[in-house]
Formats: structure tokens, sequence, C-alpha cells
């Protein structure tokens, strides 16, 4: 009986063992990469198989895709990846090389006579030559001592891609072709939420103004719907995130409640367009719905927010980016307010969100009834926790988001 289970044994660590070994057979790996005479020339250590090669299209911006399966770097940093032109491992068995252009061109890959193992891809104009080059530390490197002394002194603190260092000085890198539209809630006759005299309209316009410097700090370009206290119609803020072609649209609100419940109920908010029938964040849409709907002009019908539900593939990207903006509000609060409310990220159909095809989110900072929340969000320092807090949530979607895409 022993001899029988050793026998089975054996044949089962052999068929491991060999299956292992075919499996890490078939998989190619790029030896070689290098952008020359107007291609981007990759080197493979096998034959490169065609019909292992998807490509395929992305747009806004326009991306030529190429995805090597069963493909391997045969070292990651072996070619310095620029805005226009990237390769990374995608998956663990997956190469992809990204072709980035201001409009859409078309190229036919091939492969060089005499030679299986290589693949050229014509690029678009205006992509440089570059020699074949391999990764070398240098003094831009930032050394990981410099890291940890950066998040020691500020816990809060989000590191960025960084594209210098000079002495304690930290540059962030560019993102100038990455817009983020703000929309401060309210403005002119619309006071918004009142509270102890505080106006909604005035708390949000100098978040939003704060959210503004602390994202084109991090190197994004930022348009604000207002910078002044006047009023917008609802098709003026809907379109806007779509005519400027901007990545992600944030709407800065203060939320309230009647007497009866203002010195219970506070918190920090994040929400994501969507149907629901939860009764409070109903209540809470209406609310905001009520002042934009005064200057549409016309009626908007319940159908036009379960189209934009049901069409809408901004919806779960929303939803990431409410998530993200959500976590670093809360985290920066929290590191110097006591008792400050998480509210969590939640849904609501609101129409300030319908018009953007692209990634919106309402943030309700506080309840402007509250009597200490109402103190807390008229302090300047506390506004800045919040507007850095936007910001960093925004930066950390935008970096996700172009992992998920790009490689």
């Amino acid at each position: 009986m022993e001899k029988i289970v050793s026998v089975n044994y054996f044949k089962v660590v052999c068929f491991f063992i060999l299956s292992t070994t075919v499996l890490f057979a078939t998989i190619n790996q790029v030896k070689k990469v290098e952008i020359k005479k107007g291609e981007l020339r990759l080197e493979f250590t096998k034959n490169c198989d065609k019909n292992k090669i998807k490509t395929f299209t992305l747009t806004k911006p326009y991306r030529k895709v190429f995805d090597f399966k069963n493909t391997r770097l045969l070292n990651k940093n072996m070619f310095h990846n620029s805005d226009r032109c990237k390769i990374a491992q995608y998956k663990p068995n997956t190469v992809r090389v990204v072709i980035q252009n201001q409009n859409p061109y078309s190229c036919t890959p091939y492969k060089p006579m005499l030679t299986e193992k290589k693949y050229h891809i014509p690029l678009p104009k205006g992509i440089q030559s570059l020699p074949a080059t391999r990764y070398q530390k240098t003094k831009i490197d930032i050394k990981v001592t410099n890291i940890k002394r950066l998040a020691t002194t500020n816990k809060s603190i989000t590191l960025q891609p960084i594209a210098k260092e000079r002495g304690n000085k930290v540059k962030y890198c560019s993102h100038k072709n990455e817009l983020i539209v703000i929309d401060a809630g309210h403005g002119g006759h619309d006071s918004g939420a009142v509270g102890g005299s505080k106006k909604e309209k005035d708390l949000v316009l100098s978040i939003a103004k704060k959210v503004g410097k602390e994202l084109k700090k991090r190197g994004y370009s930022v348009y604000l719907t207002r910078n002044s206290n006047r009023f917008l119609k609802l098709s003026q803020r809907t379109h806007i995130a779509d005519k400027k072609g901007a990545v992600a649209f944030v709407s800065i609100h203060a939320n309230s409640v009647p007497k009866k419940r203002r010195a219970k109920v506070h918190g920090v908010e994040t929400f994501f367009l969507q149907n629901t029938r939860d009764a409070r964040s109903q209540r809470i849409a209406a609310r905001e719905n009520s002042a934009v709907l005064k200057g549409a002009g016309s009626k908007l019908s319940k159908s036009v927010i379960i189209d934009s539900v049901l069409t809408g593939p901004k919806i779960v990207q929303s939803n990431k980016l409410a998530i993200d903006v959500q976590k670093r509000i809360m985290t920066n609060l929290r590191a110097h307010y006591r008792g400050v409310k998480d509210g969590g990220v939640r849904h609501a159909p609101f129409y300030v969100l319908v018009g953007a095809s692209r990634p919106s989110i309402l943030v309700e900072v506080g309840y402007i009834s509250h009597p200490r929340e109402r103190k807390r969000l008229f302090n300047t320092h506390y506004q800045g926790l919040i507007a850095k807090g936007i910001a960093e949530g925004v930066s950390n979607y935008l970096r996700n988001r172009k992992k998920e895409i790009d490689f």
C-alpha cells in the first residue's frame, strides 16, 4: 500500500514539474526595445507569433495599444517610457505597448525579413528616435531615505511621480494635459444652505479656490466654473467639463438639516450619480436640485437621470473617484480634528452630475447647520485640509486610472 502511495505521489510531482516546464517554455521575452527611424523596434528571445498580439485603440486621448500575450520583459527598466510611447508588464504574461497621438493614425506593424524574433511598429510623426537604453540609477532618482523623511514629516502627504529633487524641494511631474473642473455650488442670488448667518455659497467658493491651488501645485490644469459670487444655470454647469475636455468633474457643496436635527447630524459625504431608494440621499439630492433647476429654463424628467445611469460608462469610474476623494479628506481631517464623522460614499440623482460624460462627483464637505462643524468649516486651516484631501483623492484616482488603461 505504501509503495502505491509513493508511486502516485511521485507521478503527481513529475506531472507538476513537467507542466510547469512546458508552461514557462512557451513564454517569450522582450530582450531589447528601441526607437529608430520612426519605428518602435522590439526584439524577442524566441519567435514572435503575430497570432498572440492583440491590437486595439482607446480615445480621449487617442492611444494605439498592442498586447503581446505569453510574453515578459527581460528587464522592466530596459526602456525609458515617454508621454507618447510606453511599454510595461501589464499582466504577469502580457507585455503592453501604448502609443499616444493627438489624432488617430494607422500603421502596419511587420516582422523584418530573415528574422522571426523582431517586431517593428511604425510610429506617428514627432516621436523622436532614441537609442536602446538600459536602466541606470542617476542623481534624479529619489533616495529611499528622503521618501521616509517626507512621509514622517506629514502623515497625510501623497507622494506623486517626481521629476526632480533639488535639496529639500520636491517638484511634481507636469499633468498640464489633464484638466480638472471644480464646481463651487450655488452663487449669486442662490445662497445655498444658511446657518448662523453663514452662507454655503461663500464656503464652497473658498474651498474650490483652495482645491484649484492644490491641484495646480501637483501639475494639473484647473478650471473653476465660478471664481466669484455669481449664479450659473444648470446647462452651464453640466456641460463645462465636456467642453473643456476635463478628465474629472468635482462639484463642492455643504449640507444642512432642519432645526430639530441640527445638533445631531454632521459629517463629510461624497456622492456619485445614480438612482437610489435611500430616503436620506434623496432628500439631499432634492435640496441641491431645487436650486439648480430654477435656472434650467425647462423641467428635467426622471428619465434623464435613469438614462444617464443606464448608458453612462462614467458611473463605475465616478464611484472610484468618490472613494479616493472621501478617503483622503477623512484622513487629513482626522489627523488634526477629533469627532469628524465619515458619512461615506453614497449615490444619489444629482442633476448637476448628469451632463458631464466623464467621472463626476459631488462633495458635501460638512453640515453648515451643525454648530461645531459650521465653526470648523469656516476655519481656513480646516478648509485647507479638505481642499488637500480632494486634490490628493483626484490625483490618486487619475494615477490608478492610468495604470488600468495604459498598463
